[in-house]
Parts: C-alpha cells; structure tokens; sequence
C-alpha cells in the first residue's frame, strides 16, 4: 500500500500515466519564453522544485546547470528519472512547504525553479513555504515562479493566488521582484478553458 499524498500533490499520481506524455512534449523554451532571458546562460547550480517527469530540469542540465530534482510523486520522479538520466540531474524525494531534505543539506542554489506548484499551497503553506525558498537561494541568485490561474481537474488541490500576495510574502524575506507578467497558457486545451498564468521572479538582494 502507497503512502498518503503530500499535501498540494493530490491527484498526481493517479494521472502520472497521461502527465508525463504532456509534460514531455512541451518544449522548455515554449512553456518558459516570458522569463527565458532571466535563467543564467554560465552553468550554475539549479533547483527545480515540483520537479514533475524532469523535463525543466533536463533542459537546464543540457545547458551544463547541476540541477536538483525535487519531487515528491513517486509516480512522477521514478519514471522521470528513467526519461532523464543525466549525470548533471540529482532526485530528492521532498516538498514544500517544509523542504525538509534541501534544508538538512544546507544546500543554496543559483537559481530556484517552481512549475505550475505554489497554487496548490494553502495560505497557511504559503507563508510557511516563502522563508524555506528564500533560504535555498544564494545572495544574488534568481528565483522564477508560475501560478496557474483559473479551473483544473477536480481532483486537483488548488488555490487562487494572487502575484500581490506573493509578492509580499517574498519582500519579507529580502527578495526582489524583477519580473510580474500575466501570459496565456501554451496548452490549447487550457487557452479554452481559460487558463493563465502569472510569471514572478525574484532575486535575493539580502538576508531577510
């Protein structure tokens, strides 16, 4: 018998099947172009959190980033790992808003990556969440954030959640914005639902 979903991810598992074909055949640079000209182009260190199949995290490793997975779906990271065998990919089991495992390491990255993962926080994981971000990002380094806007599936645990909040939440912990843009989803099915998407990204100028 599988373990209990972390909270945030309900809803994965049982489509993990179909998610990974979708998320694979999107291009990085298709579902990322408003914040592209944000991710540094110098191999850094990387962590994609909500890491999913892997597809984010195996573009950044193709660009020579040593990037950390961190997903906590084991429908997902296992066969992600599979898909993306890259010798620049480590996987951890982990998630928001504790990142329990990241923080045991004492490990800060360059550049911090969540995909389409906080609105499936709650207020209370949000506000948890933003100083455990802010302590995996170095000084100076980036952090790019998606917020899916509008319905999903039924099954999914999700929240409207406005870039005013977050952006609140992340001034608090010395983080500052330099991008706030509004986009349609790349997904044809979701440009009909009427989905969007809020694209934040944060640099962390000072200790909070």
């Amino acid at each position: 018998m599988g373990s209990a979903p972390v909270r945030g991810s309900e809803g994965y598992a049982e489509a993990a099947a179909e998610l990974i074909q979708r998320y694979d055949s999107l291009a990085f640079a298709e579902v990322h172009r408003p914040v592209l000209h944000l991710i540094p182009c110098v191999p850094c260190s990387a962590v994609d959190i909500g890491a999913g199949t892997g597809r984010d995290a195996a573009h950044l490793a193709a660009m020579g980033h040593r990037v950390v997975a961190v997903e906590p779906t084991d429908a997902l990271r296992i066969p992600g790992m599979a898909l993306h065998p890259s010798p620049l990919i480590e996987w951890v089991d982990d998630s928001l808003p504790d990142l329990a495992v990241l923080r045991a390491r004492r490990q800060s990255f360059d550049l911090v990556m969540l995909t389409a993962v906080w609105a499936h926080l709650d207020a209370a994981q949000r506000c948890a969440a933003m100083p455990n971000l802010a302590a995996v990002l170095r000084i100076g380094g980036v952090m790019i954030m998606s917020i899916r806007h509008g319905p999903a599936p039924p099954t999914r645990r999700t929240f409207d959640v406005s870039a005013e909040e977050t952006i609140e939440l992340a001034r608090a912990q010395g983080l500052a914005v330099t991008a706030n843009l509004r986009t349609g989803s790349v997904q044809e099915a979701n440009r009909r639902a009427g989905v969007t998407w809020t694209r934040l990204a944060f640099v962390r100028a000072q200790e909070p």
